[in-house]
C-alpha cells in the first residue's frame, strides 16, 4: 500500500508539474506574444505577434448637404480592386451660372496609419475650406499602415491623381463645375508629406495634362538624420522617427528624400508654381517645415514659396480647434492662397 500509495503520489506530482511547466510556457509565450513592439499613443499599438489595436477608433460619417456651409458631398471608388475610395465636394453653386472653380485636391493626416478622409474631423474641415474657398474638392482617402505599409498611401494618391483625370470629362461635377488650369494640392502633418511627394512626381511624370497650380503644406511631416532646432533632444521627435520606420519598413533610413526631402535630386522639380508652407511654434515639426522652406526658397526651383507660422499653437491645431482666432486666420491664408494663385494664372 505504502510503495502504491508513493507511485500515485509521484504521479500526482509530476502531472501537476507538468501542467505548472504548460502553464508557465503558455503564460510567457503569451508574454512574448503580447509585447508590445510600437506604441503611437493615444492612436494605435502593434504587438509581437503581429496583432493591431486602434486605441482611437475612426468614426465614419456619410456624404451629405451642409445646412450649415451649404456644401454637398459624395463618395466614389477610385479603385475597385483595392478598395481606394475618396469623397468630393461641391459648393453652393448659382444654378445657371458658366464660371468654373478651381479644384482641390485633399490629402488628410494622421502618421500614415491613422484617419480618414470620412472621419467627422476631416469631413468638417473640408466642408469649411470648400465653403469658404469656393472651390471643387476630393478627399482621398488612401490605405494606411501597417496593414498597407509605404509606399502604398503614395501609390494609392498617385492613382487618385490619375482618376480625376480620367473622370475630368465624365463625373457630373468634375464636367459641370471644376476648372482644370487651377487645381490645387493641400495636406497636414503626413498628408502635406504625401502632397509634397506627389507634386515631385508631377514634375518629373506625365500627369496627363492635370496642372498643379500650388500646394500647402500644413505643419507637413518631415525628418532627418540631423536634428535641428527644436528637435533636439525631443522625445516626440524620436517617437516620430521610429514611426517613420514602422510605416515605411522598406525604408533608407530617416534621410529617405521620401521622409527627408531636400536629400531628394528632384527636389527643384517640384511640380508647380507656388508653395504655402505652414507652421505651428510648438510643433516640434516647425523647424523641419522652416528648413524646407528655406531650402526650397534657394533650390533653383523655378516658382514662389510662402511661409506662415501660428503663433503659440500645436500640431493640426487647426483640426482640434477649428473656431480659435488662429485657424480662423489660417483657414483665410490658405483661403486667400487659393484665390490669388487662381487668379494670378
Amino acid at each position: 500500500m505504502t510503495c502504491l500509495h508513493f507511485k500515485n503520489g509521484f504521479k500526482q506530482q509530476s502531472f501537476f508539474f507538468l501542467v505548472l511547466f504548460f502553464c508557465f510556457f503558455v503564460f510567457n509565450s503569451s508574454q512574448v506574444d503580447n509585447q508590445v513592439v510600437f506604441d503611437f499613443p493615444p492612436f494605435l499599438r502593434v504587438y509581437k505577434d503581429g496583432h493591431e489595436e486602434r486605441i482611437r477608433n475612426v468614426v465614419f460619417i456619410p456624404p451629405s448637404y451642409d445646412l450649415i456651409t451649404g456644401v454637398s458631398s459624395k463618395d466614389v471608388v477610385i479603385d475597385p480592386q483595392t478598395n481606394v475610395s475618396a469623397r468630393l465636394y461641391l459648393p453652393k453653386v448659382k444654378t445657371h451660372s458658366q464660371t468654373k472653380l478651381p479644384f482641390l485636391i485633399y490629402i488628410h493626416g494622421g502618421g500614415f496609419c491613422i484617419e480618414s478622409a470620412f472621419s467627422p474631423t476631416y469631413h468638417n474641415y473640408l466642408n469649411s475650406l470648400v465653403a469658404k474657398a469656393n472651390v471643387v474638392a476630393i478627399s482621398v482617402d488612401y490605405r494606411k499602415a501597417p496593414e498597407y505599409p509605404l509606399p502604398i498611401a503614395y501609390e494609392d494618391s498617385w492613382t487618385s491623381l490619375q482618376w480625376v483625370v480620367s473622370q475630368s470629362k465624365k463625373e457630373e461635377w468634375f464636367k459641370k463645375y471644376a476648372d482644370f488650369n487651377r487645381v490645387f494640392m493641400v495636406g497636414d502633418s503626413s498628408g502635406a508629406n504625401i502632397v509634397h511627394n506627389m507634386a515631385i512626381r508631377a514634375g518629373i511624370m506625365d500627369l496627363n495634362g492635370l496642372k498643379i497650380n500650388g500646394i500647402v503644406l500644413i505643419d507637413p511631416y518631415f525628418a532627418g538624420s540631423e536634428p535641428i532646432g527644436f528637435e533636439v533632444g525631443n522625445v516626440f521627435m524620436d517617437l516620430l522617427k521610429k514611426l517613420w520606420f514602422f510605416v515605411c519598413p522598406l525604408t533608407t533610413g530617416i534621410d529617405d528624400p521620401l521622409i527627408n526631402p531636400v536629400k531628394d535630386p528632384n527636389f527643384s522639380r517640384l511640380g508647380c508654381k507656388r508653395v504655402l508652407v505652414c507652421v505651428a511654434e510648438f510643433d516640434v515639426l516647425r523647424d523641419r517645415g522652416e528648413f524646407y522652406y528655406k531650402k526650397l526658397r534657394k533650390s533653383g526651383w523655378n516658382g514662389v514659396v510662402e511661409h506662415m507660422e501660428s503663433k503659440r499653437e500645436f500640431h493640426v491645431f487647426h483640426l482640434s480647434n477649428p473656431t480659435s482666432k488662429h485657424a480662423i486666420h489660417l483657414m483665410k491664408r490658405v483661403v486667400s492662397f487659393i484665390n490669388t494663385c487662381s487668379t494670378s494664372e
